[in-house]
Parts: structure tokens; C-alpha cells; sequence
């Protein structure tokens, strides 16, 4: 599943990048127990959880986010040897889970420590294997992860309590540009019809409020990197040449023939396409800053309509 053939048009070297400039590559303290500074040894299987992670604990974590390339798809990540070391020195791991990031799981049981806490997001949330797993894409999700974070980051170190607490105020402060985006974009274009090529937007679009009408079935095929029922692929292609849809959201990350040619027929039907990413991109940018630019961009294709 979630086994897409990622492309890109710039090359980014590294699969061990930072989820943010803060964030630095883990595995130096001691294993299970942090570093000598007392600095709490983060690893968070992909940037977007890693960036959000590194913000929350400030100077007292040293966060790795170890997919963080744009052009590595989290499901079919290869871990390594380095990888290995990072899991068993790290007194907080953030997983995905929901089958994202399975490989996380392996590490974890290779490198067991009474100590270390994990939070697997899918688990938080009551989520499965199976289910959409991009649940960094609803907003009231990424406030609820924020809070067990913080939350953890306050068991493991309760001396400084106050100071995650703090962190979790100003983390909170910093996404109101991402919050209001969303607010904006309900409140002008709530109910207004939209394409997606893949289910990686269906939480999103639930919190816009606008009109996903793009069919499941398709949807879901292309996330998991199977050729969609012809039907759906039929339908897809009138509902853009009836112009039925405002815009078109695509994973940028991802290229199909498939997916190539229903923004190419958006764009001859004069339908705006929309590019959204898999992960942080670019890879040091914050969370929010990521996510509010990839909603102005939307916001400007639909105001466009």
C-alpha cells in the first residue's frame, strides 16, 4: 500500500534531513536514556511530524525526522543501519502508523528500551491499517498529536514542565496563519466542487468544507499505486471537461499517465491545478508554513472560479 513512484524536479541529496533547522540528527546520547546534556532524544518517522515535534520541545529535544527526502515514499522506506542506532538511543519516537510507516514498527521491536515512549498517531487516533493514513492533513488532528506530544515530553522530563507548556502556547500562536487559512477558505468557498487525484486531500477538504467529488475508487487506487477502475477514470474526465469541478488537487510528488492527463485536460478546460506534497517540502521549512502556503495556493485557484 502507499506504494506510488515518487518524481521530482530538483534533487534533494540526504534521506536523513532535518525536519526543521532545529532539528538534528539523533543517536549520540545514550541509548534509552538521552543525551549527557539531558536533551530528550526525538525520532519521528516522517518531517511533518518531526517539524511539529522539534517546535514543541524547543532546546530540551533533539528531534531526527528520518524520511524527510520528498522524493522517498514513507510506506516503502528501506531503514538503515544509522536508522537503527537513531531508534535504539531515542527516549521518544512519533510514528504514523496505519501501515504509513511499518518500518518504524521493525525498528522498535529490533531495539526494545523499558524506557523510551511512543506515540504512533494512528493509535491516538483509532485509526487502522486500511484506513487513509494522512492524518497530518486535519487541522483538529494536528492540535490533538500537539497536545500528546507535549504531554509525553512532560512525563519524560516533569522538571520542565513548565517550559513544554510554554512551548505548546507559542506552537499554538504560530499556527494561527494555518488556522485562519482554513477558516478563510470555509467561509468564501464552503460546498464549492473539487478534484483530487488522490485521497492524501480527503481531510483537508473535509475542513475546508468544500465539495470532494472526485470518485473514491480513483482516489484511493492512485494512493496505492494501482491503475484505477476504468469507469472512475471515465467519470473523472467528465466531470472536468463539463467543468463539474473548480480545481484540481494533485499530489506533486506523484506522476502517473493517469493522473498527467487529467491535469492536462484541467488545464485546457481552464480549471486551475493545485500541487500538494506528501511531506514537508521544502524539507526545513515549519509545519505550518508548509501547510499555509500549499492553502494560499488553493485559496488563489479557486478565487480564480
Amino acid at each position: 500500500m502507499y506504494d506510488t513512484q515518487y518524481h521530482m524536479t530538483r534533487t534533494i541529496k540526504g534521506l536523513l534531513i532535518g525536519a526543521s533547522l532545529s532539528a538534528v540528527l539523533a543517536g549520540c546520547g545514550a541509548p534509552g536514556g538521552g543525551s549527557t546534556s539531558g536533551t530528550l532524544q526525538v525520532i519521528a518517522g516522517e518531517n511533518f511530524w518531526g517539524s511539529i515535534a522539534a517546535q514543541l520541545g524547543g532546546s530540551h529535544v533533539s528531534v531526527t525526522s528520518i524520511v524527510s527526502n520528498p522524493s522517498t515514499d514513507p510506506h516503502d522506506y528501506e531503514s538503515s543501519a544509522v536508522d537503527a542506532r537513531a531508534f535504539a538511543a531515542a527516549d521518544y519516537v512519533v510514528l504514523n502508523g496505519a501501515g504509513y510507516d511499518d518500518w518504524g514498527q521493525k525498528l522498535l521491536s529490533a531495539n526494545p528500551s523499558p524506557s523510551r515512549k511512543v506515540l504512533t498517531v494512528a493509535d491516538l487516533l483509532n485509526k487502522k491499517a486500511g484506513d487513509n493514513p494522512h492524518f497530518w492533513y486535519n487541522p483538529d488532528w494536528v492540535d490533538r498529536v500537539a497536545d500528546r506530544i507535549t504531554a509525553d515530553y512532560q512525563a519524560l522530563d516533569a522538571a520542565d514542565a513548565d517550559y513544554f507548556r510554554r512551548q505548546r502556547d507559542a506552537f499554538r500562536t504560530a499556527l494561527k496563519p494555518y488556522h485562519d487559512a482554513i477558516a478563510n477558505i470555509r467561509s468564501n468557498f464552503s460546498g464549492m466542487p473539487v478534484g483530487s487525484t488522490e485521497s492524501i486531500f480527503v481531510y483537508l477538504a473535509q475542513a475546508l468544507g468544500v465539495k470532494l467529488i472526485s470518485p473514491p475508487e480513483f482516489m484511493q487506487a492512485i494512493s496505492e499505486g494501482n491503475d484505477p477502475p476504468a469507469q472512475t477514470v471515465a467519470e473523472f474526465q467528465n466531470q472536468i471537461s463539463n467543468h463539474r469541478i473548480k480545481a484540481l488537487v494533485y499530489n506533486a510528488q506523484t506522476s502517473t499517465p493517469i493522473t498527467e492527463n487529467l491535469k492536462q485536460l484541467a488545464v485546457k478546460n481552464g480549471i486551475p491545478v493545485v500541487g500538494i506534497s506528501e511531506t514537508v517540502d521544502p524539507p526545513t521549512a515549519s509545519f505550518q508554513a508548509w501547510q499555509t502556503g500549499q492553502l494560499d495556493s488553493l485559496q488563489a485557484a479557486l478565487s480564480r472560479q
